[in-house]
């Protein structure tokens, strides 16, 4: 996966301009926006590659929606960029799941999302899960380890590597691709069992 451009460092560099809109400067969005548009795109692109293929919410509308909603919290103490695109994975992905459940509800019990995992969480390629059941497995590995959660969605979904993950967390690269690896094996075996 792709790591995240590096920041310029400067006071127009992400950081320094995350750092401003959360003190409320919402003059800076016009300098943040053009720069950090990009990368929320690919990671909207990301989500959508693992939906169905005629699915009524689009890459740009789901990123205006997160971006929207991350912008209106108010006060959010950005540490970094890192840390704002682990916000907008996470956001993201409760995005598609609220859709998924307002769909089957609408639908009483109809066809859910199906979304195709990489190989590495399901035992046979060409395997799929359901967002729903994806997102119920992890808020079920969130209750016995949130940071391996956190883990799952940043690097599977968010597109982070594990040194844009250790930053965000606070932890070593090392512990990251320890929680990684327990994780994914432990969603493998959940989804599996779901399927069966």
């Amino acid at each position: 996966m792709k790591p995240l451009k590096p920041d310029s460092g400067d006071g127009n560099s992400i950081t320094a301009l995350l750092q401003q809109l959360s003190e409320g400067n919402r003059e800076v969005e016009a300098a943040l926006i053009p720069q950090i548009y990009p990368e929320l795109r690919q990671l909207a692109a990301r989500y959508m590659r693992h939906e169905r293929r005629n699915h009524t919410l689009q890459p740009t509308a789901l990123v205006h929606e997160a971006y929207e909603r991350l912008v209106q919290q108010p006060q959010i103490p950005w540490q970094n960029r890192a840390h704002f695109y682990a916000s907008a994975s996470q956001l993201m992905r409760h995005i598609l799941v609220d859709h998924a459940r307002t769909r089957q509800a609408a639908k009483r019990g109809g066809i859910q999302h199906q979304v195709t995992l990489d190989e590495a969480l399901l035992p046979e390629a060409g395997q799929s899960a359901d967002i729903l059941a994806v997102h119920e497995a992890l808020e079920r590995l969130a209750r016995f380890d949130a940071r391996q959660s956190r883990i799952v969605e940043m690097h599977f979904f968010g597109g982070l590597t594990f040194e844009e993950m250790a930053s965000v967390l606070g932890v070593s690269d090392r512990t990251v691709k320890r929680d990684w690896s327990m994780a994914r094996a432990w969603l493998k075996g959940e989804l599996t069992s779901k399927q069966l």
